[in-house]
Order: C-alpha cells, then structure tokens, then sequence
C-alpha cells in the first residue's frame, strides 16, 4: 500500500517466473545459497537470503493456516567493463513457501545489458521500471505486471522484457520502451492467504490481442527537474497489467475467476514539488480500452520536522486523496479514499525507519491501517516488520474478503 521507493527510486527488474512443483524449488534454493554465499566475496557479487513468517490474527477459511513460513534468496552478480560504459546485471530469484505451492516459486529478478554515454543510454533484457511519486498508490506506475504471489500491497513486480533507450538532452530525458512479450499475474492458491474470495483459474485466461502474450506493447515518459519541480508525462499503448475478472466455472463445475486483459492506451503525469520542508505530489491518469474512459488522481503532501526535539530523528507527516471517476464501478477499493501517515528516519547507525499509514474510505466505515518497520543488526543483517489491520469492512468494499486477514509479516535477511 505505501511506497517502499519513495526514498529508494533504485533500479531493480524481474522477468519470466520459472515454475517448479514439489522439491524442485527447495533444492534450487539450496543451490543458490550455496553457491552464491561463497562467491560473495567477489567484488561483483551481493544479495541475501531471507526467513519470512506471516501471522495472521483471525482464523482463514478451510485450507488456509494462522502461521505461513517461507525463505527466499535473491543474489546479485553485476559487471561493468570500458570504464563503466557498459554493465551486465544478473538478479535471479527463489522463496520456497511452507504452505502454498502457488507461492513457491523460481524467478530472475534482472538479467540487463547498459551502454552509457554522457547523451543516451540503451538497456536492453529483463528488467524493472518504476515510475511514481506518491505513497498510497502509483496510477503512472504500468510498465512492470504486479507480483501478487510476494504481496498484496502491489509494490513488488515482475520484470519485463524490454529494449530501452533513453535520450539525455537539455529540454530532459525521453524514455523509449518497446515491450515484447507479455507477463500474466500470478495468484495465490487454496491455502494461500491472504486470497480472493474464489480461485482465480489462469487456465481460462483471455486476451482482447489474437496475438496474446506476444502482443508487443510500447511506452514512453518525459522527465525533468525544472527548478523545485521534478515532472514526469508518460504514454503507454498495450496490453494493460490489471485483468478484469469474470466469473466462470471449472473443469468440476466449481465458480472460479477467470482473468480478462485488455487492450489499452495510458497517458500519465507525476510531479514532485520540493518546497523546503514540503513535498507537494501528484500523480494522474488517463485511461482508455479497459471499459469506459477514466480518469484516477492520487495527491498529497508531505512535510518533515527535521532533527525533531535535536533528537536526530526526522519525522514526515503524510496526506494524499485518493480518487477514482468510475466511483464504486472501480475495480480497486481506492476510489475515493483519504490516506494519512507518517515517517520515522532515525538516522541512527542501524538505518531504523518506521512508516505508518490508514486509508479511510469517505464513503463508508472502512479502513485499512499499515505498519512497516526495518533496522539493520550488525554489518549483515536486516530486521523488517510489516503489520496490517482491516476494521469495519462494508460488505460491499473489495476488501472484503481480506477482512479476516489482519496481518503480522517478519522477515530476517542476511546480507553478502
């Protein structure tokens, strides 16, 4: 729900999920642990291994557990050569999940070529591209599909296939993408939890393209910093990333989702105005081809009482409207929603934030409240808490079937 990139708008990328089922995850686990741990002290070489556990407060439905544990590594191998000209990034990924096999899966994160100049840059393979400004959610943000299997916040994706160029001029840079091949969401199962209410079947997944997954889309974005002012206009013309989800019956006759994904066109506008201690933001949409035209905005403010009390701890208010024109016809709960939160930076030497948030919808009772945390132990260990509560869900809220799903999220990483 809150951005995890507002102060780390860092490259990163994901391409094609390799699915594995029974022990085969566990032992490429294994494999990547251990092989990559030693070779980490090449200078090239970095990432961690990470033991995750997931509490939830309220019984699930049948299937689904009170406690889910999982463990995932994500090494890195990065080279660059002709004085840093060109680099070549490799990201693969692996988290094996105690409980639901769905979540059990093989990834690579990033696997890019870079050529830099002082004028352009070209990166072409897998890669992520992350595009936004606000906290609560990221309308501009449609390069990447979201990885519905790691969080239901949609803040970590997929990478995509994708040749970039980038042109460094004077009057700002011009991103071109063209975007071949295409990633479907992947959903949790049964015994996954937190889930949609019915079983989203990807085996009867449809597409407006005949060409389907290889429908190959473009894109492109504009930006700069003009003065206080940093200002980004995107276009995207493909097949959009959210599906529509029909109801539909199994191979048993049983109700389950099926996913539709539509052809669309996407223009954007992201700003950022640094006004001393405030941060004006803005993102909005135009989007047309997935049903009637709309429009969505998320706005906000935020401002930071720095050194707080000579404590050394900057604290950041928060504050962004979210907005929706299809109204209670969106297929998101944030519609027309109020978020407000807060920022803790210690600025200690374990890097300890807090960040917390509630997003109160105006037109019910609803509310979501979110809690994250993170500490660095040691020179290699980091320490992350993520907590999330769901109170007076309208039975008529897309939430609602999360609304037993209150959650607490541990997760301890090594680093090399």
């Amino acid at each position: 729900m809150f951005s995890r990139h507002a102060k780390d708008r860092s490259r990163s990328g994901a391409p094609a999920a390799i699915r594995a089922e029974g022990g085969a995850p566990t032992l490429v686990l294994a494999l990547c642990i251990s092989v990559f741990y030693p070779l980490a002290h090449a200078n090239e070489w970095s990432g961690n291994v990470a033991l995750e556990v997931r509490a939830f407060a309220q019984e699930g439905a049948p299937q689904q557990q009170r406690t889910y544990y999982s463990l995932a590594a994500q090494p890195e191998y990065y080279h660059k050569w002709d004085d840093g000209e060109q680099s070549f990034t490799f990201v693969p990924f692996a988290r094996v999940d105690r409980y639901d096999a769905e979540r059990t899966h093989l990834d690579v994160r990033e696997l890019t070529w870079l050529h830099a100049t002082a004028t352009h840059e070209w990166r072409v393979g897998v890669r992520k591209v992350f595009w936004g400004v606000t906290e609560a959610q990221h309308l501009v943000d449609i390069i990447n599909q979201t990885d519905a299997l790691e969080n239901p916040d949609g803040e970590d994706k997929l990478g995509q296939p994708m040749v970039n160029l980038a042109l460094i001029r004077t009057w700002g840079t011009l991103d071109l993408f063209v975007l071949p091949g295409f990633r479907e969401r992947e959903y949790p199962g049964v015994a996954g939890r937190p889930r949609l209410p019915l079983p989203v079947d990807t085996g009867q997944t449809s597409f407006d393209s005949s060409r389907e997954q290889q429908h190959i889309d473009a894109a492109a974005r504009w930006r700069k910093t003009l003065g206080d002012w940093d200002v980004g206009l995107s276009y995207f013309s493909g097949t959009g990333r959210d599906p529509r989800l029909a109801l539909g019956l199994d191979n048993n006759s049983a109700p389950v989702l099926a996913p539709h994904y539509d052809l669309i066109t996407q223009t954007g506008l992201d700003v950022q105005a640094t006004l001393g201690a405030w941060l004006w933001k803005l993102e909005a949409i135009r989007r047309t081809g997935q049903g009637p035209s709309y429009n969505a905005t998320t706005g906000g403010v935020e401002y930071t009482f720095s050194n707080l009390a000579e404590s050394g701890i900057d604290a950041g208010m928060i504050s962004e409207f979210l907005y929706d024109s299809r109204g209670s016809a969106a297929p998101t709960p944030f519609q027309n929603d109020v978020m407000f939160g807060g920022r803790l930076a210690f600025n200690d030497e374990q890097s300890t934030e807090l960040l917390l948030g509630a997003i109160f919808d105006t037109q019910s009772n609803t509310r979501l409240y979110s809690v994250e945390g993170s500490r660095r132990i040691g020179a290699q260990w980091k320490l992350s808490v993520k907590a999330r509560a769901y109170v007076a869900v309208a039975p008529d809220d897309l939430l609602y079937s999360q609304r037993n799903d209150d959650t607490l999220q541990v997760e301890l990483a090594r680093y090399f």
